[in-house]
């Protein structure tokens, strides 16, 4: 039985596997539409989704198999002070296989050592959301053609933004890619990132302030929210919060064939003046989430 934790709980080689499935998900959904009949995925939401929750069930339903769980703490047995472990264990004689989200960093882990069944990280706290990862390497190689000699801007937060890390850390792996971290000084790459997986693979990078110095560079702009569920009180929150915002104009700089991600959701750091922009592919990548997650659930219960 395996978990997933981490996007670096996949070889290079799984991963491609994981992807080209993905891809003929893709071209082929038809093939797919019993592959999980009589299957059911638990959904354990302790904090608010609409996209990774919604992109779950529906690559579930897609494959012809069933959804089940809860969209919040307060809607579970943690609202009564039920450990993660007593619930994956529940859990697990319900379902097949689960993705669990939690605002603290770790609970996934904790959950996939207690369960009977596999276990997806679908975000803990401010550490690691390797389904988003999936989805960013799924929409980068589907419209880019590969993974390899990019260079990569990242910007906003920099600093809690679990997106960001585990993107950085599945990116390494791939020759030739650099990358351009575009943050204000209070939300800049942590420490163990620039150190310990930058620097310590000899991977180039450079930090910058302006989003304007850096897009002309760029293949890839992967555009973050200021996170206030991150912040521990409320001016710093509303200090940053504006800090990045993509408009038509600083995009007009930039090369013609880069792409514009987001992990959503948006608030103000893309005009919606951007949407219309060929560039623009952060919905499109919300499409792709369904057929990474499709791919990862099929493959994660033929390792069972």
């Amino acid at each position: 039985m395996r978990h997933l934790m981490s996007p670096l709980d996949l070889s290079v080689e799984e991963l491609n596997d994981l992807l080209a499935l993905a891809n003929d998900m893709e071209r082929d959904p038809s093939k797919y539409a019993h592959a999980c009949e009589g299957k059911k995925l638990a959904t354990c939401f302790y904090e608010p989704s609409t996209r990774t929750r919604l992109s779950f069930e529906a690559a579930m339903l897609n494959m012809g198999g069933s959804v089940l769980g809860f969209a919040s703490q307060d809607a579970s047995s943690a609202a009564k002070g039920e450990s993660v472990s007593d619930t994956i264990r529940v859990i697990s004689c319900y379902a097949d296989i689960c993705a669990i989200r939690h605002p603290k960093e770790g609970a996934a882990l904790v959950a996939s050592l207690k369960s009977g069944i596999p276990v997806i990280n679908a975000g803990d706290g401010g550490h690691q959301h390797p389904t988003q990862t999936l989805t960013d390497l799924l929409t980068i190689h589907s419209l880019k053609g590969g993974l390899s000699d990019l260079t990569i801007g990242l910007c906003g937060d920099l600093k809690f933004g679990r997106t960001v890390h585990s993107l950085i850390h599945a990116l390494i792996r791939y020759p030739g890619v650099s990358f351009v971290l575009i943050s204000p000084e209070e939300l800049r790459i942590p420490d163990y990132i620039r150190e310990d997986v930058l620097k310590k693979n000899n991977v180039p990078f450079v930090e910058m302030e302006r989003l304007e110095d850096a897009i002309p560079s760029l293949d890839i702009l992967y555009m973050t929210r200021v996170q206030r569920e991150r912040f521990f009180n409320e001016e710093d929150y509303v200090r940053m919060k504006d800090y990045y915002i993509l408009t038509k104009d600083k995009l007009s700089s930039a090369k013609e064939d880069m792409l514009v991600l987001h992990p959503l959701p948006r608030v103000n750091e893309i005009s919606v003046e951007v949407d219309d922009d060929p560039r623009a592919v952060y919905f499109k990548q919300a499409r792709y989430g369904v057929y990474i997650r499709m791919a990862l659930i099929l493959t994660l219960l033929n390792w069972r």
